[in-house]
């Protein structure tokens, strides 16, 4: 814990990137591994009764089913991503603990579903909702880490254009 307390606390704004991003990357690859050992492929367990379940799926393209069986190129696009949002942390000197928060879940959530491509050929997907009747596409932890923190980063812009380095 004196561990985690040093880098977090105390570390330098990349330190503290990385490791909250091994953060959510590992727990994103923690969840993907307790569905893959305990529910059958294409087949779920219900949680609420007709609006969410575990639904062990592989999924080869990205979200809504884009690009399907284009593994080396959603591979390049996953890369490219990185890099852009490596290049983006070298230009701004500065960073609130909002903005580690959401660039550490933002690059897990990138790496979790990056590392499934390069290992398995496609990503394991298992978060299934029906809303309305109408049956949403299953995503994952590592979806839901990206989402929330393309959000938040675009709100906590939006709202505060300029702001002091709180770390």
């Amino acid at each position: 814990m004196l561990f985690f307390y040093v880098i977090i606390i105390r570390g330098d704004i990349m330190s503290k990137i990385i490791v909250l991003s091994m953060f959510f990357l590992l727990l994103d690859q923690a969840s993907k591994l307790i569905i893959v050992n305990n529910i059958e492929l294409n087949s779920g367990i219900e949680i609420i009764p007709s609006f969410f379940s575990f639904f062990h799926a592989q999924n080869t393209g990205a979200a809504f089913s884009l690009f399907q069986d284009s593994r080396y190129f959603l591979i390049v696009v996953s890369l490219f991503s990185l890099l852009f949002i490596y290049l983006l942390f070298l230009r701004k000197k500065t960073f609130s603990k909002f903005e580690i928060i959401f660039l550490g879940a933002l690059l897990g959530g990138i790496l979790g579903n990056l590392t499934d491509r390069i290992f398995h050929g496609y990503v394991i997907d298992f978060l299934s909702f029906k809303i309305i009747g109408y049956n949403f596409p299953i995503f994952n932890l590592a979806d839901v880490f990206i989402v929330c923190a393309a959000i938040g980063i675009f709100v906590f812009i939006g709202w505060s254009p300029t702001h002091e380095d709180n770390s």
